[in-house]
């Protein structure tokens, strides 16, 4: 949850949306059991240990796909203030006013057992992975916060927005994978640049709109409200001033909003404005200027003032002290609105008992949140995945067949065996048995570009296929909340079969497989550019095909259509011409001889009849 209210929503306006290079190299500290809970809330059907699975899925997609390295960081011990902001929520959920409930001061309770299991569980699993876990002491995202705020890592994935008052740099609330931007991150640089806040500023916003440790805060203060208050004071001062209110000193106000004691708004200011002519609008009745002419139209003795155009202002010096008078009286109107309102606030602080609390402030700026003494004795080493224990642990609680969990591995394998290239040549083998064999071709998804690289199987076994376990998989995962993309699939590599040999094709950063293999990436590029050159030979050669007279089935251009049939008109018309003479002379003789040949012998009608009916 983090400060209560919407505080989230103060600060999506300042939220980056970055690209998918973002993590690249990067140190990230993640908050388990966010994760654990986001899995809860976002099962809709019966999944055998989601927990596990999405985890799993989701550390090899951070490791391997955009190349991050995480460090997992567990709750330790909550303080006392959690745990009753906790049994308050429960009853608040239940209907139950705890007002009416006593709650023993002092009780510090961990956890329910089966969120704990779920938490060991992914411990272990993240483990056997080679991914680092730091217990805290009390809150994970306060040593998130403390790891960024040190240099440790770059950034912190959480969705408490109680971490930047723990001191985090750069948080990264949500991410999708399946997007060119996949992560949506805030930055206290931008925070403080957009609102003027900084990391007291957003501790007092706490204490006085509520948070994990004290769920009320100050009744009759929001968000909206506690913002505006604490940006009238400096980050220096705005906590001892809390103070002095708390104690019911409610004459603090800032100095930016108190009255200016040397405006003039003695007898020299002007409280009554001179009248002015309601014909011409100059200064002096309508009836001074009938009877003597106004100085300021310039007009004849015997004219009388001219009329004044729509819109009209005048700039006489009684108007503009006026005016003067009426902004300075509107300024002192509200400076005043300001400072009653102030003071409102500071008469509801002073009504709450034991304000502000110690207890949270001191939580709040304490650099003491992790299990090791001193930022210089903290080292965080990253190593290899223990196969064959991970795949013991995942067949027995998730029944997930060897083969398939070795496929589902491959990509994080893969990425640890480049990075190991760059570094040193001793190991050629990736999985003992797997061979880097060349470049299929680039890839680009979600904006990004990947090399398909195919790796080829050294020795004589073939890859075996799960069809079994891929359906039972499927069939596990039913429904998934489609608002959350929870990185819960890894990128499974193909299997391509060719000549007897077994290939598997996985997406690789460039950068990495440059870097480990340059010789094959060098003849990749050069293969190209002569495929690319073949084909622009062909397509010339096509282009002289085209040109050519032999070929006029192919259809032309308009500029070579056009010329063409002008000339083919041009010659049928000539053509036409001299064949309808030739006609014309042979019709005549042909037009005679039929015309004697059917002149038959002229008959009477009545004889026709005859002939006819007979």
């Amino acid at each position: 949850m983090g400060v209560g209210g919407n505080f989230w929503d103060l600060l999506k306006p300042y939220a980056r949306n970055e690209g998918f290079d973002f993590l690249k190299n990067k140190r990230v500290a993640v908050d388990l059991s966010f994760w654990i809970v986001q899995h809860e809330t976002a099962i809709k059907a019966h999944v055998r240990k989601p927990h596990l699975r999405l985890t799993f899925f989701r550390t090899i997609n951070l490791f391997s796909k955009f190349g991050a390295f995480p460090v997992f960081i567990v709750d330790g011990t909550p303080s006392p203030l959690k745990s009753q902001a906790r049994i308050a929520r429960y009853f608040r959920s239940s209907g139950i006013e705890l007002a009416s409930l006593p709650v023993p001061e002092g009780v510090s309770a961990e956890r329910n057992r089966l969120f704990s299991s779920r938490v060991q569980e992914c411990v272990e699993l993240v483990e056997l992975l080679g991914m680092p876990v730091l217990k805290a002491k009390g809150e994970a995202e306060a040593l998130c916060a403390q790891l960024n705020s040190e240099g440790h890592v770059d950034a912190c994935m959480t969705a408490d927005s109680d971490a930047f008052l723990f001191g985090a740099k750069c948080i990264i609330k949500c991410f999708c994978p399946n997007s060119k931007e996949p992560f949506e991150c805030y930055s206290m640089s931008d925070i403080e640049a957009g609102l003027g806040l900084k990391r007291k500023h957003l501790i007092a916003i706490s204490l006085l709109a509520g948070n994990d440790h004290d769920m009320n805060g100050v009744r009759g203060i929001g968000v909206d409200y506690a913002l505006r208050f604490v940006k009238a004071f400096s980050e220096d001062d705005i906590l001892n001033r809390l103070h002095e209110i708390g104690k019911g000193n409610t004459s603090q106000i800032p100095i930016c909003i108190k009255v200016e004691e040397d405006m003039d708004m003695g007898e020299s200011s002007p409280n009554r404005k001179q009248p002015h002519c309601s014909f011409c609008g100059h200064p002096g009745s309508k009836t001074d200027h009938v009877k003597f002419s106004c100085e300021y139209c310039v007009t004849k003795d015997d004219e009388g003032c001219k009329q004044k155009p729509d819109g009209f202002k005048c700039d006489c010096f009684s108007c503009g002290m006026h005016l003067i008078f009426d902004w300075q009286n509107r300024r002192h109107k509200e400076q005043k609105r300001l400072e009653n309102w102030h003071t409102k606030i500071c008469h509801k602080i002073a009504q709450e008992p034991n304000f502000p609390k110690e207890e949270i402030i001191d939580m709040y700026l304490c650099n003491d949140n992790g299990y090791f003494s001193g930022s210089d004795n903290l080292h965080i080493t990253w190593g290899k995945p223990n196969v064959e224990m991970l795949i013991d642990f995942l067949n027995f609680h998730q029944h997930w067949e060897p083969s398939y969990i070795r496929r589902t591995m491959f990509p994080m394998m893969s990425t640890i065996f480049l990075r190991d290239m760059t570094k040193t040549t001793a190991e050629t083998l990736l999985f003992g048995q797997y061979e880097f064999d060349s470049i299929e071709r680039v890839k680009t998804r979600y904006g990004h570009q990947f090399y398909v690289v195919k790796w080829k199987q050294a020795r004589g076994s073939t890859v075996r296929k799960a069809p079994s376990e891929e359906s039972s998989v499927q069939q596990d995962v039913r429904e998934l909340d489609e608002t959350l993309d929870l990185l819960d699939d890894g990128d499974v590599p193909v299997i391509h079969e060719d000549d007897g040999c077994s290939f598997l094709l996985t997406d690789e950063n460039m950068d990495l497989v440059g870097a480990a293999f340059p010789a094959e990436v060098k003849r990749f590029w050069q293969e190209q550019e002569q495929k690319r050159s073949k084909n622009s030979m062909s397509r010339l050669q096509e282009n002289e095909n085209l040109a050519s007279p032999i070929s006029r089935s192919i259809q032309l251009n308009i500029t070579e259509f056009y010329p063409s049939t002008k000339v083919q008109h041009r010659q049928a018309k000539q053509g036409e011409g001299s064949s309808k003479n030739i006609d014309s002379q042979g019709s005549g003789g042909s037009k005679m001889k039929r015309k004697m040949s059917s002149s038959p012998t002229k008959l009477t009608k009545s004889v026709r009849r005859r002939l006819l009916f007979d």
